[in-house]
């Protein structure tokens, strides 16, 4: 593959906030910690030289690997890696999407394995293992039932339940069935095939089965797989879950920053709770509240708890306690030797809400890396683009601009009435003059008339390009399908597919080509083709 790469603004798909902090406005500095660099990776390893939780770590991740390890040497070599004081974690997090969902879950891991591999060549005493963190305890089900192949949505249709990382796969015979169908007949399918199979049909739980799928693609990368919904690693993060349900610290400290943000013009992501952790059975996953008179209630279960009594529940049962889109990243940053977050652009965003929160509990900030954004094609459609006299930059645009940016270049006509409109904007200079000498109270009448002819003007010259784009017919139903491929559902590609579709064509140099033109610290769309 080759590969060009044009800014993020360019791309009219990213929001202000996140694109503020790729060019590092000063307005945005209070609300991040180390910057984004060589430098500033230094600085974060000296942050982290002192994290104490590496041998709770490594058997939590040695016992949920289990017999898996012994099919992937290069990540049983990183967990090991792990009780190190030398060593340091490069993570990216998401939802247990069905057969990874969306094509930028594959991206931001891709992310997180070249940046380990950049940081490496850096800091050759250092070692730093690409982390995926998977969302276990999230339970919004309907966000991760589905993808989309060629186009065609596939849905798991059952209840969800509780954390849907405890979901059983038991009922997705019939849609791995319809992905694999979607695959065809080729090696590269039949290997793809292999990997769902293995991971959904072999009666394990989701999180279980996502762990299998992603270690198949990326495990020569050495990728290590957290679940955090486990109690030894939740041992480690009860002193603050405590403090955060009891004092209610999180909540203050997230909503005065997300006040500051606002102040300063910037979108913010996520609203922080008094409470903001969820009660987690296998049957539910429900808010913990407190109520007017003191207690601590599980909305909808009837369950309640007296101060002293969640105190003994959290120290006695800390895997019941599953933190919300507040507390996770701090949880996160607790229990691994981290140095840098590499999220999406609404994840970056709502991070920087978090700041204050992570310096109050004394957790240092990890450095935010917005994870890679990516559109693949092939010399085919590079072909057509350029044939077209467009650019990689331009296809941004929308359709109606680029077609009428066509037409204005190849028109044999002048679709222009600017000249015209000069004559008679000074035609009209002299009839206001007259009018103002008659009676000066007609001004505004000229200026009346003035106005509905430059509206007329301006309503017969769309009229002239739209004419004159019938002589361009061919050549404009080309632009609208161009744009139609590369922006499925009028979106980012990444946003859309499942990576199958890429890797049916490229198999395994689908990854390598990633890992390979992936920048992470550069900042740029890539485009590949």
């Amino acid at each position: 593959m080759k590969a060009t790469y044009i800014d993020y603004k360019d791309t009219n798909s990213f929001s202000k906030t996140l694109l503020a902090y790729i060019d590092r406005n000063e307005e945005l500095k209070p609300f991040y910690g180390n910057m984004p660099h060589y430098t500033g990776f230094g600085e974060q390893i000296a942050l982290k030289s002192t994290f104490q939780h590496r041998e709770v770590l490594v058997n939590t991740l040695t016992d949920q690997y289990g017999d898996l390890l012994d099919l992937a040497p290069q990540v049983k070599a990183n967990i090991e890696l792990l009780r190190s004081e030398n060593t340091f974690t490069i993570t990216t997090g998401h939802q247990l999407n069905i057969f990874t969902g969306p094509l930028y879950f594959i991206f931001k891991i891709v992310s997180a394995i070249r940046l380990a591999q950049d940081l490496k060549n850096q800091f050759p005493d250092k070692d730093f293992v690409p982390v995926y963190w998977m969302a276990s305890e999230d339970h919004d089900f309907e966000e991760i039932n589905n993808t989309r192949v060629y186009g065609k949505k596939i849905v798991w249709d059952v209840p969800g339940i509780s954390g849907t990382g405890t979901m059983d796969t038991s009922s997705m015979v019939q849609v791995v069935r319809q992905y694999i169908g979607m695959l065809g007949l080729s090696d590269n399918s039949a290997v793809l095939a292999s990997f769902v199979e293995e991971a959904y049909l072999r009666n394990r739980n989701l999180a279980d089965a996502t762990r299998v799928l992603a270690n198949a693609l990326f495990k020569e990368y050495g990728l290590v797989i957290v679940d955090a919904d486990n109690k030894a690693l939740k041992t480690v993060f009860k002193p603050i879950i405590e403090e955060d349900i009891l004092a209610e610290k999180s909540f203050q400290a997230i909503s005065k920053t997300s006040t500051e943000l606002e102040e300063k013009g910037f979108t913010t992501q996520v609203h922080a709770r008094p409470c903001n952790f969820f009660y987690l059975t296998p049957e539910f996953r429900e808010r913990i509240v407190k109520t007017e008179d003191g207690l601590y209630e599980v909305l909808h279960q009837n369950i309640f708890f007296t101060e002293d009594q969640i105190k003994k529940e959290i120290n006695d049962f800390p895997e019941r306690f599953s933190p919300n889109v507040v507390m996770r990243p701090l949880y996160q940053e607790v229990i691994l030797p981290n140095l840098a977050y590499i999220g999406g652009g609404a994840e970056i965003v709502y991070w920087l809400q978090f700041k204050a929160n992570f310096d109050q509990f004394g957790v240092p900030y990890p450095i935010l890396i917005p994870r890679n954004s990516a559109m693949i094609t092939d010399d085919s459609v590079a072909s057509k683009i350029f044939r077209l006299d467009l650019t990689f930059k331009s296809i941004f645009k929308s359709t109606t601009a680029l077609q009428n940016e066509y037409v204005r270049r190849h028109t044999t006509h002048r679709l222009t009435l600017r000249d015209e409109w000069m004559e008679l904007n000074a035609i009209f200079g002299k009839i206001k003059l007259r009018t103002h000498k008659i009676d000066a109270s007609l001004g505004p009448s000229a200026d009346a008339v003035k106005a509905r002819l430059k509206k007329a003007i301006n309503s017969l010259e769309k009229k002239l390009l739209k004419a004159d784009k019938r002589n361009h017919e061919d050549a404009l139903i080309q632009i609208q399908r161009l744009k139609d491929k590369l922006f499925p559902n009028g979106g980012l590609q990444e946003r859309s597919e499942n990576f199958a579709t890429l890797y049916v064509k490229y198999g395994d140099d689908l990854v390598k080509e990633l890992v390979k033109h992936f920048k992470p610290l550069d900042f740029k769309f890539t485009i590949l083709y």
